[in-house]
């Protein structure tokens, strides 16, 4: 029936889209450009391809699910996600994800999973797999178009929304002519989706040119050479672009996974030619395999003339030999004892290794962060702490070292490793069913699948499966330096499916019922369509039902993306402090989402700070009691506001920081709120005992609320945390000072003035030595 069809159409091109476009997709008007924009785009298609399904399967009278080997591993870890998700420290986030992250939360994973089965059971041919497996390439052709040019300084991202054909659109964090990420967002995202792509385009590369060498045509010079081989040599090069983009990547972690996903596809390929190798010779064979050894010396030139291979690999490239030539022929300088360097002052405590950028080297915060992520696993060992909690889990167990690197004062809302990420929020059951899911599918592939295809012979589809395989390998290397993204989890939980179609497993084995008797099928190439009358009443109704749903959560999706717009603008004009102007824009944002708490806590900020400025301008100037009256509301809705969120995410350690800055702003027109700024910062010293920002902010606020003694205890505890840290240092001479002094500014207690006069001195002995305040401050106290 046309119905029928049309659905079949509608799941169809849902998935050719997603696989197209949701690489490609990101927007500058959004709090987070690109994962927000991705995951939103899936949800939708997910959307749309479930509405059309499910509008089939009640054409049909057919409720069934396509059966799977990975059924049981698939469903336990589900179960794992949905119990994380009940008993987490943060629900909210547990189901939505990390703000500004989003990909992990319970409904991801649920859409992610919810794609399998749609796929399986509707596409279950061969031809759909590759033709998906093909449009994934045509997108990442376009992915790497678009990140090329900004290796040489020349962004398309800056002419698309700036206007200027260059890099000056993006923040220092953001350096594309030394570490590319084009539309994925970040260089190691970008690099995990290429690994992903490269073995799929040689599996077809070296397909392409098998069949042709097997039709024993005979070749003519170069231009009959690339007429018969055009296909081939096509993938080839779309495989040696991603590589080469891989590698402005400048990402250890997709480099290592790019490598190990070719060494297993180049190692099975000729594991199974080896039997033709024996036979015919090193000449012969090297004649008749040209398609396959022609990448892999393309491979080791593309990596010597532009890449920054990892350990004594990175001394072998044109960069490192070319700059130690010319080394041997610049003039030599001999160092005189007028012109040597001085010695540098050494450190009171090591600190952790610093990179040529002057940022300690990720692997060493790696390390501290995998230190981290096991504490929060020992702590809840079954279920984790919640499903995507590890921003606010990390922070109770951080590890003091944390506060020794250049990342000291970031939030960590990643473990930086897929599996101990798993661990930390989901517990021993969701990284076990994890981990279930893999290696079920690794030892179907690799003992049944190679196997059934006869080994030493190639038959059809064994390459791309193999691609697939060597794909999916590269996403457990780089989740293991890493976290998945949105496109990185789908092709995750996608091409199992993919490889087992192109097997051959049969999948006639379903779960579900149907309703009436069975009608004859029409087979057909595409979709196995069974004979029905027309619609019945109840059969509209339900199918009216399934739409008004599908079209009441795509315009729920609409809708948030238009508050997640609003409160982009309200959020980056309080962070140029134009806090009025923001105001608008954040109400705007919870009118169109109210039940988000990262709006809310914003807003609740915005308000402390409006009102201050208001009842400032009104001390200063003519008194106002319309000024005055809107200055106290505010205050009492960032009061009010402040309070349910912290109340709602008890703990959310961010919500508690705006708690204190939202009193303690409100503190300076009105003493009052002081005290509450140190409770709140009470609950989030608790929450986070070892951040040494925290703990500094936490002594400042005894010291003001009168209590320098304990201000004093806690400063000292904060100096044994980040022995480097300066501000730490300085309050702590002052609130000595101040205890050393009487009301007329007498030193009473000369001990007290000594300790203060030695904090200043640690300071310019070991932080800064031209910290003019800290010599003051010497001078002052010496008299």
């Amino acid at each position: 029936m046309r119905l029928v069809k049309i659905c079949n159409r509608f799941v169809e091109y849902g998935f050719y889209l997603l696989f197209l476009s949701v690489p490609l997709f990101f927007a500058p008007d959004t709090s987070e450009l690109f994962e927000f924009n991705k995951l939103w785009l899936t949800f939708a298609f997910t959307i749309i391809i479930a509405a059309a399904w499910l509008i089939k399967m009640i054409a049909t009278r057919r409720f069934k699910i396509q059966r799977t080997p990975l059924d049981i591993p698939i469903g336990l870890f589900l179960l794992s996600q949905i119990i994380s998700t009940i008993i987490s420290i943060d629900p909210h986030t547990s189901i939505w994800g990390y703000y500004s992250r989003f990909n992990g939360g319970l409904l991801s994973i649920i859409a992610y999973i919810f794609l399998y089965y749609a796929f399986v059971s509707n596409l279950y041919e061969i031809k759909y797999v590759k033709r998906i497996l093909r449009l994934s390439l045509v997108s990442g052709f376009l992915v790497a178009l678009w990140g090329t040019p900004s290796h040489f300084g020349y962004d398309p991202t800056c002419l698309a929304f700036r206007g200027t054909f260059d890099v000056s659109c993006w923040t220092a964090d953001f350096q594309p002519k030394v570490r590319i990420f084009s539309t994925l967002g970040q260089p190691d995202w970008l690099a995990a989706y290429l690994a992903i792509l490269i073995p799929i385009s040689l599996a077809f590369s070296v397909e392409s040119a098998k069949k042709k060498i097997a039709e024993n045509k005979v070749v003519k010079g170069i231009g009959g050479f690339l007429k018969t081989f055009w296909v081939s040599l096509m993938y080839l090069v779309l495989a040696l672009l991603f590589y080469l983009d891989l590698l402005y990547a400048n990402s250890r972690s997709g480099a290592i996974g790019a490598w190990a996903s070719l060494i297993i596809f180049a190692g099975i390929y000729l594991w199974i030619e080896w039997k033709s190798f024996k036979k015919i010779g090193v000449k012969k064979f090297a004649k008749k395999q040209w398609f396959f050894l022609v990448p892999v010396f393309a491979v080791i030139i593309i990596t010597f003339m532009a890449g920054k291979p990892l350990g004594l690999l990175g001394h072998f490239t044109y960069v490192d030999l070319s700059g130690k030539i010319s080394s041997l022929f610049a003039p030599k300088q001999t160092a005189t004892t007028k012109n040597a360097a001085p010695k540098t002052i050494q450190q009171p405590a090591p600190l952790a290794h610093i990179t040529e950028f002057g940022g300690t080297d990720s692997s060493k915060i790696r390390a501290i962060v995998w230190q981290g992520a096991i504490k929060i696993w020992e702590n809840y060992p079954l279920f984790g702490s919640g499903v995507e909690t590890f921003a606010f889990s990390y922070y109770k167990y951080r590890p003091a070292a944390h506060n020794l690197t250049s990342e000291w004062n970031f939030l960590y809302n990643k473990a930086h490793n897929e599996y101990l990420n798993y661990l930390a929020t989901t517990g021993a059951f969701g990284l076990l069913t994890y981990l279930a899911i893999i290696f079920l599918f690794l030892w179907i592939i690799f003992s049944k699948v190679l196997k059934k295809f006869k080994i030493p012979e190639f038959e059809e589809n064994t390459l791309l499966i193999l691609g697939i395989s060597a794909g999916y390998i590269s996403i457990l290397i780089t989740n293991f330096f890493g976290f998945s993204v949105v496109v990185v989890n789908t092709y995750f939980f996608i091409f199992p499916v993919f490889a087992l179609i192109l097997a051959g497993f049969n999948f006639e084995k379903t779960y579900g019922f149907e309703i009436a008797k069975k009608a004859p099928e029409v087979k057909a190439k595409s979709f196995k369509i069974a004979k029905q009358e027309k619609l019945s009443a109840w059969g509209w109704i339900l199918s009216l039902a399934v739409f008004i749903a599908a079209v009441y959560m795509l315009s729920f999706l609409y809708t948030s993306r238009k508050a997640d717009i609003s409160y982009a603008y309200g959020h980056n004009l309080d962070q140029v402090q134009q806090y009025q102007q923001a105001y608008s824009y954040l109400h705007t944002a919870i009118a169109l989402r109210p039940g988000e708490p990262v709006f809310q806590d914003e807003l609740a900020f915005n308000d402390a700070v409006v009102a201050v400025m208001l009842l400032s301008q009104n001390q200063q100037q003519q008194p106002s009691s319309q000024a005055a009256s809107l200055a106290q509301k505010l205050a009492q809705e960032a009061v009010t506001v402040g309070t349910k969120v912290v109340t709602d995410n008890p703990n959310n350690i961010v919500f508690w920081k705006t708690q204190t800055r939202i009193f303690y702003t409100l503190a300076q027109v009105d003493p009052r709120y002081l005290p509450l700024a140190l409770e709140a910062i009470k609950k989030a010293a608790v929450l986070a005992p070892s951040d040494a920002n925290i703990s500094y902010n936490l002594g400042i606020l005894y010291g003001q609320t009168g209590n320098l003694d304990q201000g004093v205890v806690v400063l000292n505890n904060t100096i044994k945390l980040k022995p480097d840290y300066r501000d730490a240092y300085y309050a702590l001479g002052i609130f000595y000072h101040q205890l050393s002094v009487d009301k007329t500014g007498k030193i009473v207690k000369p001990e007290d003035n000594k300790k203060a006069i030695e904090q200043m001195q640690h300071i310019l002995t070991f932080i800064s030595s031209t910290d003019s305040m800290a010599k003051e401050a010497i001078k002052t106290w010496s008299k």
